[in-house]
């Protein structure tokens, strides 16, 4: 059984950092888009109605599916005075306390979310601009995608907090 579920915790760790680098790139693509709005809307006087939607979810996109990675390296933001007041051995507690909060605030999270989504599904909701994007439903469904990855990378990292194999993201949190 430990083994079954190491092999959980690497395949995940695999798929959060394959979805976190590829995520990187949507950033790359907002620069662009961004950077080809300035040159149209004030190089030659013909803005475009579609930049700001596109870069707008290009961003929320990349960070929201970012979350499993960002997990599976412990880089969100925490207090790291706590770790030093407390000591190396309760810290340790304390941060299998932390993913047991988290798991239950994003299961929450994902419950609240899940009608909504559904009902967007079901009649795709329109952002009522000039470009008038279905960018509404895909968000809603981009949140729960990326409660998902949330937490089933919290779950690796709880199977390596139990095995003691959890690796520590030095250079701060």
């Amino acid at each position: 059984m430990k083994r079954l579920l190491s092999r959980y915790a690497d395949i995940m760790d695999g798929i959060s950092v394959f979805i976190g680098h590829g995520c990187s790139v949507l950033f790359f693509v907002c620069i662009a888009v961004s950077a080809l709005e300035v040159v149209l809307r004030y190089g030659f006087d013909h803005p475009t109605i579609w930049s700001t939607e596109i870069a707008m979810t290009l961003c929320a996109t990349a960070w929201v599916l970012a979350v499993g990675y960002v997990t599976k390296r412990n880089r969100h933001i925490s207090i790291t005075m706590m770790e030093l007041l407390v000591g190396p051995r309760v810290w340790h507690y304390f941060r299998l306390l932390q993913m047991l909060i988290a798991a239950g605030a994003v299961t929450v999270l994902t419950l609240a979310l899940w009608g909504p989504a559904a009902r967007a599904l079901a009649r795709i909701e329109y952002s009522g601009s000039a470009f008038n994007s279905p960018q509404p439903t895909y968000f809603k469904t981009m949140i729960i995608a990326g409660c998902g990855l949330y937490l089933l990378q919290l779950v690796a990292n709880i199977i390596r907090w139990a095995q003691g194999t959890e690796q520590e993201a030095g250079g701060g949190h």
